[in-house]
């Protein structure tokens, strides 16, 4: 089993690919090469075993050439320009959303036998007029660049799989709490700030208004949730190639409430607000209350609540409070 993971030196792919390799196995069979492709790589990455970690960019046709050779089995494409960059900076998101998408993917094309992937897609799908909950037949309208990239790459994604080019799955992801490390470009990065920042003793600037409601996941479970994704068979998926993970929705005030119960008042009141106007109107075009019956039928799990995100987080994270 040879494994490629893109946006592998990321918070996510880095998980991924530690969990894998704890593994040892994929869909039954044992992991014999994984290459890791990113901008830049955490520390330790040259300890871990079968692992080829390549500096590059998934937009240009020689490095995906290189990382994705006619053996390659499984592919994990989380590499991406996120939302609020995607958004500022239009031809960067485009190259890299777009144009690395159809690059890999040409490249998987050529592979020995079809390879299977698992494509990380996002709830920017949706926005404009929606309902008050969203489920399985609620029709992408992405108002952001970012989620219009994140969709041209679904419909890849399935009419790829549609011709016999390779097996492919598309998972709209939630805000993911909470995100270790620092803060980066994602106009959700607020959602992760108001729980890392105070636990870690600093003030944290939510840009959006208390109210403002999230639908979000934990890494653990998101993590859990492309290795299912990939485990499951094609007829599982049929010609519905994505897919709205289940997640919990939670306010930002409501999850501060929950950093309070976990962490004390003292923590809880790291949090302040400063309006940015840019993130709330990235922001307000995001659903924030969903039924994923398909998912959970499937065997998606979220998490149980708020809490319990944090108290995951504060065990991985090894935080004294």
């Amino acid at each position: 089993m040879k494994i490629l993971i893109t946006g592998g030196g990321g918070f996510l792919g880095f998980k991924l690919a530690k969990t894998l390799l704890a593994r040892g196995q994929l869909g039954g069979k044992k992991i014999s090469s994984m290459t890791l492709l990113d901008g830049a790589f955490p520390p330790g990455v040259e300890n871990l075993q079968k692992v080829r970690a390549v500096k590059g960019d998934v937009s240009d046709a020689a490095t995906i050439a290189g990382v994705c050779p006619a053996d390659t089995d499984a592919v994990f494409h989380l590499a991406a320009v996120v939302s609020g960059a995607a958004e500022a900076d239009f031809d960067l998101g485009m190259r890299v959303n777009y144009k690395g998408m159809e690059r890999l993917l040409a490249q998987m094309r050529k592979c020995a036998k079809p390879p299977r992937l698992v494509y990380t897609s996002s709830v920017a799908a949706f926005g404009g007029d929606l309902p008050a909950t969203l489920d399985d037949s609620t029709v992408a309208n992405p108002q952001t660049s970012y989620g219009a990239q994140k969709v041209i790459g679904e419909y890849l994604v399935t009419d790829y799989s549609r011709k016999g080019f390779l097996d492919g799955r598309s998972l709209r992801l939630p805000t993911i709490v909470v995100r270790a490390g620092k803060p980066n470009a994602a106009a959700s990065s607020f959602a992760s700030g108001i729980i890392r920042e105070p636990l870690n003793g600093v003030v944290s600037e939510c840009p959006v208004a208390p109210e403002t409601g999230v639908w979000l996941l934990s890494p653990g479970k998101v993590v859990e949730a492309f290795i299912h994704a990939w485990e499951l068979p094609p007829e599982a998926w049929g010609t519905q190639r994505w897919l709205n993970l289940p997640g919990i929705t939670a306010s930002v005030a409501q999850m501060v409430d929950a950093l309070r119960q976990v962490a004390g008042d003292g923590v809880a009141k790291r949090v302040v607000y400063k309006a940015d106007a840019r993130i709330q109107a990235i922001v307000k075009t995001w659903p924030v209350n969903f039924r994923t019956p398909r998912a959970l039928a499937l065997g998606f799990k979220p998490d149980a609540d708020v809490a319990s995100v944090i108290r995951d987080y504060i065990a991985d994270e090894k935080i004294k409070i």
